[in-house]
């Protein structure tokens, strides 16, 4: 057999050969294909991909929206390490605290701080300092003792630094960062954070005290009315309407400081404790009893929340009430610092501010004769 013919031969084997193979990889390729088409022929609508479910209950390309909505929602799924709170992936109230903490809170309380500072400071190029109308009388009176006056500035003291550092952590991160820098301003925060967090104890011990010192002393009585309506005589030259220790505007602040101190202590214990206490369900169940309709059903997340906003709301309303209270007791009115500074005030500044007072001492069976 000749070359030529074996070649001839080799060249049809490897065509026929070659031929073969693509035959099979095509029928290989066009059988998925062919298995996809029988099953899609032989599924019922409702097994058909829909809206992004496929059959066997499985997400598809695209996301279940309900599935998505529930997350949204904050709906909690299981875990299998201790923090059950690991479960929930969005807590969509994170998004309304920290609109309503960055929005109302921080704006509306930098207004009432800079407001009752726009208003002393117009009182006084008005009114001028209040002066003892019929002068230093060179004689005193114990207007509070050493008891009192411990109590007072516990409570005085431990505030200012609680508000200094409280307003740091609220605006601090626009005033002070830019000027001071980040270095600076963080050795101030962590330092005040410690105070913050220490100091408050010394603050609701202070409230205690005063409230037990002083709270018989503070009974609204018929003749706040009347010293109301004359505003007490701060606008007009020669007005003293008739006061007892306290007179209705010191009653005010009293109760400010009571009811808000005991407020502002509740909400802070919670936060120096986290996830430890639902003061605000409980709250909350109180005030729906007049028909307020309040959630009463709060994750604990929830109620840290609600008691940071609320420490920050009471806080800002107490600051701009004790700041109109230290312009009155100091620079606003002669002869009342010394109240709570040495305890004894003039004679002639009692009578004026609170001559019913003055009458129950000196009449008194235990009467106490004015100190030379």
């Amino acid at each position: 057999m000749t070359a030529s013919v074996l070649r001839t031969r080799r060249n049809v084997f490897s065509l026929m050969f070659g031929t073969l193979l693509l035959l099979a990889a095509a029928a290989a390729m066009s059988l998925p294909a062919t298995s996809a088409w029988a099953q899609s022929a032989d599924q019922t609508p409702s097994e058909s991909p829909t809206a992004g479910n496929v059959p066997g209950n499985v997400l598809g390309n695209t996301a279940d929206s309900e599935f998505w909505r529930a997350i949204r929602r904050g709906e909690a799924g299981s875990v299998s390490i201790p923090n059950a709170q690991a479960g929930q992936l969005i807590q969509s109230e994170g998004d309304n605290w920290r609109a309503v903490r960055n929005g109302p809170v921080t704006v509306y309380g930098a207004w009432a701080m800079l407001g009752i500072v726009a208003v002393i400071a117009v009182f006084f190029a008005v009114r001028g300092r209040i002066r003892i109308d019929a002068g230093p009388s060179g004689s005193t009176i114990e207007r509070f003792n050493m008891i009192e006056r411990t109590a007072h500035w516990i409570t005085a003291i431990s505030f200012i630094v609680l508000a200094l550092t409280g307003l740091n952590i609220l605006y601090g991160r626009h005033v002070l960062l830019p000027i001071l820098g980040p270095d600076i301003f963080a050795a101030i925060t962590i330092a005040g954070k410690y105070a913050h967090n220490f100091l408050s104890f010394a603050f609701m011990v202070g409230v205690v005290m005063i409230f037990f010192l002083w709270v018989g002393r503070n009974i609204p009585k018929k003749q706040d009315l009347h010293w109301l309506a004359v505003g007490g005589g701060l606008f007009k030259k020669g007005v003293h309407p008739p006061a007892g220790k306290f007179n209705a505007g010191q009653k005010l602040i009293f109760w400010s400081v009571i009811l808000g101190g005991v407020s502002i202590s509740l909400s802070g214990v919670a936060l120096l404790f986290p996830f430890q206490f639902s003061f605000f369900a409980g709250t909350f169940e109180v005030l729906n009893i007049f028909g307020f309709g309040l959630p009463t059903d709060l994750t604990m997340m929830q109620e840290m929340q609600l008691s940071q906003l609320w420490h920050g709301v009471v806080a800002l309303i107490l600051i701009a009430i004790i700041i109109g209270h230290i312009y009155i007791g100091s620079l606003g009115m002669e002869g009342a610092f010394e109240a709570m500074g040495s305890g004894q005030v003039d004679l002639n500044w009692a009578k004026e501010h609170h001559a019913l007072w003055v009458k129950e001492v000196r009449s008194g069976p235990e009467a106490q004769q004015p100190a030379e």
